[in-house]
């Protein structure tokens, strides 16, 4: 079986081809600036081969029928014909509380995922647009939802319910969804393979740390708690995202600025975060490399922040799950981000957490990094989205059960 997963971002296509008798991708790639000067696409097959095309992608349809030009073509190609691709899996942020399992996508599916773009106007619609687009371009193949929110529903109430009046939770499901899902999903249980322990026994603080970041705890294998909300604002800080905030700033600000909504959400998701404290980069090389190299104190104040963010978190976690066991880091920063790790799980002893600082000189590998007597087990996972997407896919179009 042949699957195509999908991750559409609002001017970007992420995508990969599975072979899944070998759980292998077999090329991989994106289309980046959509509708902008300068798009293009780039794709790597699994032996190397690579090809970049620019030229005019003015939307997500087109996009996607550049990639489905590519994996048939006769030098760069995987597959002899489009009937070759089995299924297409896509990666949808926002399925509130109407999913709680990866889903075959239909009408009333595609309904209630337009039901939820008001919860994330900004992720939503482009996912939706993958749909809409591999409906038109190849309407016979079956198609597959995995939501980043499906992980966390097995949330109890008393993590995932603000203290708002409860009719505005019953009127708009108001409350904390979380995100990441897909992520902290197969990064735990990998984990747990390397450790050769079952998650079913664990207790697992997990981190995702990227542009975006959220923390989870995972008791006994189901999420109990996640830093991110209703929205994937809240929780720790982010590249652009503010992260935690007392909702009194913000009406405050906006008193004070005279903006609205529009303006106001615009702030905390692209202007806030390390790029608001640093004045420096969303991205966490640049913000390391002017703190460390150039000695410059905001960006040094903006690692300490989003360390500290972090490490409150994990205690916090640790405390709600009575222990941990096992502490895991993935995301471009967890999987690379050698100080930023050993800055986190500094003065942690009290938890059990000691990190070995010679096996945590490793970037982008699968990697236990604590040291050998520690209590909790400090685990560096690549995370691969993709795949889990691509076995839940299989799974729901053989009607097999999905094991979370």
């Amino acid at each position: 079986m042949k699957i195509l997963v999908l991750n559409c971002g609002s001017s970007s296509i992420k995508y990969q081809l599975f072979e899944m008798d070998e759980k292998k991708a077999l090329t991989k790639g994106i289309v980046d600036k959509i509708g902008m000067n300068g798009a293009y696409v780039k794709n790597t097959r699994c032996d190397g081969n690579e090809i970049k095309l620019d030229g005019e992608i003015v939307d997500h349809q087109a996009g996607i029928e550049y990639v489905l030009g590519i994996l048939i073509s006769r030098n760069h190609g995987v597959l002899k014909n489009l009937e070759e691709i089995d299924a297409v899996g896509h990666r949808v942020v926002h399925g509130a509380d109407k999913f709680s399992s990866s889903m075959l996508i239909t009408d009333e599916v595609v309904a209630k995922l337009e039901e939820c773009i008001s919860l994330a106007p900004l992720h939503n619609p482009p996912n939706l647009k993958g749909i809409y687009s591999i409906k038109n371009l190849l309407p016979s193949v079956k198609q597959v939802g995995a939501f980043d929110t499906a992980f966390h529903q097995t949330m109890p109430p008393y993590t995932y319910l603000y203290a708002l009046p409860y009719s505005l939770y019953e009127k708009y499901r108001i409350r904390r969804y979380g995100f990441h899902g897909t992520s902290h999903r197969y990064v735990s249980a990998r984990a747990c393979e390397i450790l050769g322990v079952k998650r079913s026994d664990m207790k697992i603080i997990s981190c995702h740390l990227g542009n975006g970041s959220s923390i989870a705890a995972i008791k006994n294998g189901k999420s109990l708690d996640t830093s991110m909300g209703m929205t994937p604002v809240e929780g720790v800080i982010m590249g652009t995202r503010c992260g935690d905030i007392d909702a009194g700033a913000l009406t405050y600000m906006m008193q004070k600025e005279e903006i609205g909504i529009k303006e106001t959400n615009t702030l905390i998701n692209k202007h806030s975060g390390m790029i608001g404290i640093t004045g420096v980069s969303s991205d966490m090389r640049e913000i390391e490399d002017a703190a460390y190299n150039k000695k410059n104190e905001r960006a040094k104040l903006g690692l300490q922040m989003f360390h500290y963010r972090i490490k409150k978190y994990i205690g916090a976690y640790g405390a709600a799950m009575n222990g941990v066991d096992i502490l895991t880091f993935t995301g471009g920063i967890g999987e690379n981000g050698i100080r930023s790790r050993e800055e986190i799980c500094k003065e942690m002893e009290f938890m059990g957490i000691e990190i070995d600082s010679k096996k945590n000189d490793v970037r982008g590998k699968e990697a236990v990094v604590s040291k050998d007597g520690s209590k909790v087990k400090v685990v560096v996972v690549p995370t691969n989205e993709e795949l889990v997407i691509a076995l839940d896919t299989m799974k729901v179009i053989n009607n097999e059960p999905i094991d979370f």
